[in-house]
């Protein structure tokens, strides 16, 4: 299976068309703000390792799957977890993005564990005790095996549930957060409604019926792989329960800053007629609306999408690839960047950005070149709050398993746990140090 980054890439690079030209980017001045973050992310199903009461988890060992490679001990940062820490401050790096598991913290409907509150309580406090700003992740995609169980995000509950989980885990651990999302991605599921071939969605019903099976229920229902007739209730929800989590983490904490990660292309405009603009407000409209009452907004980009008047058209030709053969294109994140503040005049938190490639000059070349462009952006007046990047480690993807796609400034021995730091983990410490291109 292809995982969710590289399929709205290549989909939209499966279709011919001529190339267009590119202005060049106007120049950057090379300062940072005082105290921005410069950070990587993990997030927890990714990286812990037997996450075995997770929805994730059963998707990867039901027959048929398409998840391909299960994600088993991941890169066991579930036990290595001080050693990340280790690893983001000797790359010079000053923030970490990390995530809650929501199965290990609620194992069972209104049950709590106290030991995995203590130990995500232990990953904040350890950022702060070397001097790494926290920036806390209450879901990323993965939830309880109860919670998909009972129809995920389509149940009515669903808001009400992951607001009580937000508010228990904010009173445990909230005091040393810096910046707090709800949600990753919740706009996926429009994406990748409008991009995935019918033999994916095909494959996906039928894991999904297997998980339902293995489950004994009559719906499984997940959040980051959804079939095109949930997505309209799913969104609906996920909209109610960003807001009613919002509010119960505010609720504990009102000074800390919270938002949403949204996935965002670089959406451009190719020929006459383009459907661009129909396009962002069918994919982002819902969630344009719903940050309006956020302290920040994250922008998640990994490509950009070209539309003409009938649709998807494919990038030009020649150029960098990702592990896909899909396009890197680093102006990307500032284009990105400057739609979401102008569409919704909320600062910015670059909260992932990156590329999945076992060639890391790649990586060593997008992230100088993309945050060239961000900073021209900054300069031009878009607040942004931090680069974060994706992410730390070569974990595991979503539907690609450890060796197929590697996002990580740093490889991971598997058999032994070694972090190694990579020379593109060198090019964006040297950057973050000096806190200036």
């Amino acid at each position: 299976m292809m995982n969710r980054r590289s399929f709205l890439a290549t989909s939209a690079g499966a279709i011919a068309t001529p190339a267009i030209g590119l202005d060049p980017a106007a120049a950057a001045t090379p300062a940072f703000p005082r105290g921005f973050l410069w950070g990587a992310a993990t997030a927890g199903h990714q990286v812990e390792g037997n996450n075995t009461n997770s929805d994730q988890w059963l998707l990867e060992n039901v027959t048929p799957t398409i998840t391909g490679e299960r994600s088993g001990d991941a890169v066991n940062s579930l036990e290595r977890w001080a050693d990340d820490l280790d690893l983001v401050k000797s790359i010079g790096l000053n923030s970490y993005r990390f995530s809650l598991e929501w199965s290990r913290i609620e194992p069972d409907q209104g049950q709590f564990s106290l030991a995995m509150l203590d130990h995500y309580k232990a990953m904040v406090d350890g950022c702060r005790a070397r001097g790494i700003t926290p920036v806390l992740s209450f879901n990323h995609f993965a939830t309880p095996r109860w919670f998909a169980a009972q129809g995920g995000w389509l149940h009515p509950q669903s808001p009400a549930l992951f607001a009580r989980f937000c508010e228990r885990a904010a009173r445990h651990l909230a005091a040393g957060v810096e910046m707090a999302t709800t949600l990753n991605e919740p706009n996926i599921g429009k994406i990748l409604s409008i991009v995935l071939p019918p033999q994916f969605v095909g494959g996906l019903r039928a894991n999904l019926a297997a998980a339902a099976r293995a489950a004994n229920v009559p719906k499984f229902v997940v959040a980051n792989t959804v079939p095109p007739e949930d997505v309209p209730l799913l969104t609906a929800n996920m909209v109610k329960g960003h807001k009613a989590a919002r509010d119960a983490i505010k609720g504990v904490r009102p000074d800390l800053p919270v938002g949403v990660t949204l996935a965002v292309a670089d959406d451009q405009a190719v020929g006459a007629n383009s459907l661009r603009d129909a396009k962002r407000a069918e994919l982002h409209g819902d969630w344009l609306a719903a940050v309006k009452g956020d302290d920040f907004v994250g922008v998640q980009n990994y490509e950009r999408f070209l539309w003409d008047d009938k649709g998807l058209v494919a990038p030009p030709s020649g150029g960098p690839r990702n592990f896909r053969g899909a396009e890197v294109y680093p102006p990307s994140l500032a284009g990105a960047v400057r739609y979401i503040h102008e569409a919704t005049g909320r600062p910015i938190l670059v909260s992932e950005h990156g590329v999945g490639t076992a060639d890391d000059r790649i990586r060593a070349a997008l992230i100088p070149a993309a945050l060239k462009g961000l900073k021209v952006a900054m300069d031009e007046g878009v607040p942004v709050k931090g680069y974060i990047h994706w992410s730390l480690l070569d974990n595991y993807e979503w539907g690609s398993g450890f060796d197929e796609a590697r996002f990580g400034l740093c490889s991971v021995d598997r058999t032994t746990w070694k972090r190694t730091p990579k020379p593109s983990a060198g090019i964006l410490g040297t950057i973050a140090r000096r806190n200036a291109l």
